[in-house]
């Protein structure tokens, strides 16, 4: 069995070389919390290095807080930031003779499509106006993946691997200090029963059905190669490897 797993990159948190031999898909920072041509490039250069799928990480234009809290923006401008953000790694790739993937929406961004209608529809609307088609990574369960499903766009229903969730699927919050698994038993077991089983316990201890056509590693979590090193061992175990 093979799964894709991605990661958060470009984010300048760490050395990404490494852990590119241990994802199949990257989700590039594009300048709206962090990132700018040159990170972006060299993020392409180990995607294309390591055969790794390309993406497009966009999020609120919002550097002072790196994306992680949601801001007073008006969808016409809002729209126009994703695209823009987005079309430069279009360009980037296209420098280097590549297509993007995918497109993952980041931080606050990410979560506040989780249940806002409007915030939903101005990612859709900029998805459907690229210059071709990608493939959306959005949370399973979420409004953006209904959403976006019934408007044509195909859809990587994404699962975190050191994250904790609510009873409603939702992210817990990072304001919780329990909101980050560090545990690498419990991480591994917790990807091994989503492959599994198709489930997923919350932080709460319910015990929810999920789907996952892919799997997140935070880049800029300090533990991210000690985590997908114990995690690709274990997996490679049990006779599952990365797409």
């Amino acid at each position: 069995m093979k799964i894709d797993i991605n990661a958060d990159v470009g984010e300048g948190c760490l050395d990404y070389e490494e852990l590119f031999s241990l994802i199949s898909s990257c989700n590039i920072a594009c300048g709206g919390h962090i990132g700018d041509d040159i990170s972006i490039k060299k993020s392409i250069k180990l995607a294309i290095n390591h055969d790794v799928k390309i993406g497009a990480h966009p999020s609120f234009p919002d550097k002072l807080n790196f994306g992680r809290k949601i801001i007073k923006i008006s969808s016409s401008d809002l729209e126009r930031s994703l695209t823009s953000q987005i079309n430069l790694v279009i360009k980037i790739a296209k420098d280097h003779n590549k297509r993007i993937h995918h497109v993952k929406p980041h931080g606050a961004l990410y979560n506040k499509a989780f249940y806002d209608f409007k915030t939903c529809e101005t990612i859709i609307s900029c998805i459907k106006k690229l210059p071709y088609e990608v493939t959306l990574f959005s949370q399973y369960k979420s409004l953006l993946s209904s959403l976006a499903g019934e408007n044509g766009i195909k859809i990587y229903n994404e699962v975190f691997i050191d994250r904790e969730y609510n009873d409603d699927l939702s992210l817990v919050s990072r304001e919780n200090k329990n909101a980050i698994t560090h545990d690498l038993n419990i991480i591994n077991k917790k990807v091994l029963n989503i492959i599994k089983n198709k489930l997923i316990t919350s932080i709460n201890n319910v015990v929810m059905k999920v789907k996952a056509d892919t799997y997140c590693i935070h880049g800029d979590n300090p533990n991210a190669l000690v985590i997908m090193k114990s995690l690709i061992s274990f997996l490679n175990s049990h006779k599952i490897s990365l797409k």
